[in-house]
């Protein structure tokens, strides 16, 4: 019995050990790159930033102050430290909306990427098993929705199911969806050439295994760099469907709901429409670069000896 729990604590350490290693060979690849390192850096102080929104912001999001309607930013003439970014005009602290709209932005990328993934994942899965006119099929609905503008597909969508977040979402997700479609397809026909989905099947794994504990992980590479990226794009669609009043609603503190709501004070009131945009652009920026940096550690052939 001992001698049996010793060669599972060894079997344990080196599976630790194992991991430990390509953890630091992919920090190694990663690092080099210094804009992913520092748009990791950013993205994770965006995300601890939404966690303690209540506690950092410092007025509540929806408080009218009205006696400090359109307040410049304090360095401004006739600013105050009170209101940092100074205020809407309604007198909502621009600083607290932005804080607060960070939940709502990364909200949305993290469930928008998941249904995706999700379906994309599956639908690419099933395509590059069954081939023939499973795969003819699913692969021209794809290529339909592909041949729509993204954000004009994801009005129609909403028109359709109605302006608010959640419908905004949904059709964000099945407009990004044929991307993971295509790419999980691609990898999945690649693979099936290999020699270890061959000596799978030899020793009798069924199709649902071969698809999801043998393949599938051997996929996940470009999935992750793509969903990193989509992570983005569902962030500047769902401010584009929010500024054009088809995503959330008002007084809801979203950055394209905030932008929307200050188009008519932009030559009098700069900073009612400059931060929210500075918001949404530095939160893309981020997060394209740690995609970038996630492409250079996760492909083989990028990495640099």
């Amino acid at each position: 019995m001992t001698d049996r729990l010793r060669a599972e604590a060894e079997v344990q350490l080196s599976s630790w050990s194992v991991r430990g290693k390509v953890l630091a060979e992919f920090w190694h690849y990663f690092a080099q790159n210094k804009g992913a390192v520092a748009g990791l850096v950013l993205f994770i102080a965006l995300v601890v930033m939404a966690l303690l929104a209540p506690a950092i912001a410092p007025h509540p999001p929806n408080h009218q102050y009205r006696d400090a309607l359109l307040t410049p930013p304090f360095w401004a003439d006739g600013g105050t430290t009170t209101f940092l970014l100074g205020t809407d005009a309604l007198g909502r602290d621009i600083l607290s909306r932005l804080i607060h709209g960070a939940r709502f932005s990364l909200f949305v990328g993290v469930v928008v990427v998941s249904i995706a993934v999700t379906g994309g994942v599956l639908i690419g899965l099933v395509a590059g098993f069954f081939r023939g006119w499973v795969d003819v099929f699913l692969m021209r609905i794809m290529d339909v929705i592909l041949s729509f503008p993204s954000l004009l597909l994801a009005l129609v969508l909403v028109a359709i199911l109605g302006p608010g977040l959640v419908n905004a979402m949904i059709a964000i997700a099945l407009v990004l969806q044929p991307h993971f479609a295509r790419l999980t397809r691609a990898a999945v026909i690649s693979e099936l050439r290999r020699e270890y989905v061959t000596s799978a099947r030899v020793v009798g794994a069924g199709r649902l295994r071969l698809m999801f504990k043998t393949v599938l992980p051997n996929c996940l590479a470009p999935l992750i760099v793509q969903a990193t990226l989509s992570f983005s794009n569902a962030i500047l669609d769902a401010a584009a469907l929010g500024f054009l009043g088809m995503g959330a609603q008002p007084p809801t503190p979203e950055w394209g709901t905030m932008l929307a709501e200050a188009r008519e004070f932009i030559l009098r009131a700069w900073w009612v429409v400059t931060f929210p945009g500075l918001a949404i652009l530095v939160t893309v920026l981020a997060i394209n670069l740690v995609g970038d940096g996630l492409r250079d550690a996760l492909d083989p052939k990028l990495k640099r000896s």
